[in-house]
């Protein structure tokens, strides 16, 4: 069986006496359209597609070609037969192809081309044959067998591309100087045309014209490029394509209703398809490297141990638990096998955005050939989205794979409809964090100039654009090439072909890809400069304070107050016990004093570290004694006192809150009498913390008013462990 291609392409370049021609400090043609093959070539190799590729010179020195005979076909030269790109195509493209001193037929070369594919297409099967001819259209044309040309073309189907010094536009008499009938729209500075175009360049372009218009009557001459336009397209790198891979499965709803579905996925994050690996420096052979690993004994004498003899471990606080084979082959969740069960239903608007997760979103449909699947689930689809619902499906790809929880969304298109599968966060997925109220807080209150600013400053930077009475994505990113890919293959094909110069500096198109679209650069500069005037930015310095001999050789003056010298003892302390170790959670030997210390540290989130010490304080009360009862008044106290530093009052009142109302159920009245009796322990108000919600009569009686006990008799026991949930 013949061998299957994707498409097959011949590159036909001219290499002729005027393709060196250039203006000064310009680049020749010759070197404009080597460029536009070589990028062509990368893009084929870096794909890593089936697509074969061809190279034919005309213009050239000497002759090679299957039609050379009787004086035909000279001066036509095919470098490479049909095959598939590689680094030694780009290598022949750089250094060994070189400009001729002769002038060929282009349509003589288009001939051989056509010959060439024919040939070397026989037998197999292709979605695309075509032929890419690059010239200046500068050398004589014998234009007799023109229409034979035009019908072999249509007859073999092949499609054909131009590449040009100058453009050639549609229609007639369009441009800033119109040459002739032509209808070539010529700048009035072109370092390709120079002066104008030859006599030989208008019949060319004529011919070109009619070929195209012959091919395509509509679009042919959209296959008309300039030099100019083929670099600037083709100098990203082609995307790696992706063979659409179906994923059979039976969609359920409880145990009776079952639908045949595939699933394609729709969007993945990608990656480099290619690997790094450890080669030989010299030889650049991966078989020459050798890995060999060698497990010893942490002894005198590192006593060889086998890999038989180890196990895996897992360490657990200071300790390491031993897990062999069979214990981890226990520990691994079973499944039954690939799954996508409908657990229930949910309004769509319940499920926000900022829930989904994973790495890629599947499209579900029935498969072509069941009937009664495409109507089941069709109808599945349309009750969905009539009702504005999404399905809450457990999903799970085949039996060695952990299950997910997703929601599967109704899709319906013009040409198709389906389910969109999107995967939900679990429990530990999730990062809660609490911040204070900025509605009350007169510090952060807003003025109407400067939300005028900032509402400017939106509008002028919005990425859509009417054009037409039509609304336009002018930073449209499903079009943009991944730069790091571009980068990367950038590097791997210069270092491929130039094995020991530097790495080429980063192209400025890459560069400007993910800057911001320069319409908005202008449009929001005025916006920018008013949102600067109203939010003026000051560098604050920090006072370094100054030490003093007594500072240092610890000579205190007696008569310094009592509290500034038990201040300065207090940071002190910190500071010793910050040296000699460092505090990694909240501890049951001194827990308010670690609470303060990471605090200060600040390497755990506040909220994170009220929660450590919520637990800590419920661990001491669960003990009932007097010892515990102090220990847990001192946390409550430095709990307050270290809110109120970060002004953050909402942790510490809801925790107090929550408190009173356990504890009747908890038996804690004693502990309860203690904390009243510390006065300096109540609700952190308005007057501490502006983002508190707490008048200070409130937190003045807080500690003295009975809750209602009709709200405490309903109130879940379980209060203190939803705030530390929420925490």
């Amino acid at each position: 069986m013949a061998r299957s291609t994707k498409s097959a392409m011949v590159l036909c370049m001219d290499v002729g006496f005027s393709m060196s021609n250039s203006a000064p400090g310009q680049e020749s043609s010759f070197e404009l359209a080597r460029k536009v093959i070589q990028n062509c070539v990368q893009r084929q190799v870096f794909a890593e597609t089936k697509d074969e590729l061809g190279l034919v010179l005309f213009g050239t020195e000497n002759t090679k070609n299957s039609l050379d005979s009787s004086g035909q076909y000279q001066n036509i030269y095919v470098h490479r037969h049909l095959m598939l790109p590689d680094f030694e195509l780009l290598e022949d493209i750089q250094q060994k192809i070189h400009p001729g001193s002769k002038h060929a037929d282009w349509l003589d070369a288009l001939v051989v081309c056509m010959d060439l594919l024919q040939k070397e297409t026989l037998g197999k099967k292709h979605e695309r044959i075509s032929i890419a001819l690059l010239t200046d259209l500068q050398a004589h044309v014998c234009a007799d067998q023109l229409d034979t040309i035009i019908a072999n073309l249509q007859r073999a189907e092949i499609m054909l591309q131009f590449f040009l010094p100058f453009p050639v536009y549609l229609e007639e008499g369009d441009g800033e100087e119109d040459d002739g009938q032509l209808g070539i729209k010529r700048p009035r500075v072109s370092p390709q045309e120079g002066k104008g175009l030859t006599q030989e360049q208008k019949k060319g372009v004529k011919l070109v014209r009619q070929i195209m218009t012959s091919l395509d009557e509509q679009g042919g001459l959209e296959e008309v490029y300039t030099f100019s336009t083929a670099i600037e397209r083709l100098s990203i790198f082609k995307r790696i394509e992706r063979r659409p891979t179906a994923w059979p499965c039976q969609l359920t709803i409880g145990s009776t209703l079952s639908i045949r579905i595939v699933a394609y996925k729709a969007m993945t994050d990608e990656k480099v398809k290619k690997s790094w690996m450890v080669v030989d420096a010299q030889s650049h052979q991966k078989d020459d490297v050798k890995r060999d690993t060698i497990y010893c004994l942490n002894d005198d004498n590192e006593t060889e141990v086998s890999r038989d003899d180890t196990i895996q471990g897992f360490r657990y606080g200071s300790d390491i638990v031993p897990f062999s084979k069979v214990d981890q082959e226990q520990m691994k969740y079973k499944c039954d096998g690939k799954c996508f069960a409908v657990l229930g239903f949910t309004k769509q608007n319940l499920i926000q955005r900022h829930q989904f997760m994973g790495t890629q979103v599947l499209k579900v449909f029935p498969p072509k050939d069941d009937e009664h699947a495409a109507i089941a689930l069709s109808a599945l689809i349309r009750a969905l989205e009539e009702l504005r619902m999404a399905a809450v499906v457990r999903y799970t790809y085949d039996r060695r794979s952990s299950p997910q929880v997703g929601a599967a969304f109704p899709c319906i298109k013009d040409k198709y409809e389906c389910l969109i599968y999107v995967q939900l966060p679990f429990m530990e997925d999730l990062r809660l964090f609490s911040f204070p109220s900025l509605e009350n807080n007169r510090k952060f209150a807003a003025l109407e100039k400067r939300l005028s600013a900032v509402d400017s400053l939106i509008d002028s930077m919005m990425l859509l654009d009417e054009q037409d009475g039509e609304t336009v994505d002018i930073f449209k990113v499903n079009h943009m090439a991944n730069p790091q890919f571009q980068r990367l293959f950038q590097c791997l094909q210069h270092r491929a072909l130039n094995p020991n110069s530097p790495l080429p500096p980063m192209q400025s198109w890459l560069k400007a890809a993910l800057e911001r679209p320069q319409v908005l650069a202008t449009r929001c500069h005025v916006p920018l400069q008013e949102l600067k005037l109203q939010f003026p930015l000051k560098e604050v310095v920090r006072k370094k304070e100054q030490k003093t001999c007594a500072d240092v050789f610890g000579h205190r003056n007696e008569e310094e107050p009592d509290a500034k010298r038990a201040k300065e003892e207090k940071e002190e302390e910190f500071n010793l016990q910050e040296i000699s170790q460092a505090i990694t959670a909240v501890g049951s030997l001194n827990p308010a004093k670690d609470f303060c210390m990471l605090i200060q540290q600040k390497t755990v989130p506040f909220a994170q570290v009220c929660q450590q010490l919520t637990l800590r304080i419920e661990q001491l009360l669960s003990n009932k004694s007097i010892a515990y009862y102090m220990k847990s008044i001192d946390c409550i106290q430095a709990f307050k006192e270290e809110s109120i530093k970060v002004a953050n009052a909402e942790l510490y009142n809801s925790y107090l809150h929550s408190l009173k109302r356990s504890i009747s159920d908890r038996g804690l009245q004693e502990f309860w009498n203690l904390l009243v009796q510390t006065d300096r322990i109540k609700l952190i108000s308005m007057a501490e913390v502006e983002g508190s919600s707490v008048l200070p009569q409130e937190a003045a009686q807080f500690m003295t008013t009975e809750e209602n006990t009709e709200a405490a008799a309903t109130e879940d026991a379980g209060d203190v462990d939803d705030l530390l949930e929420l925490m």
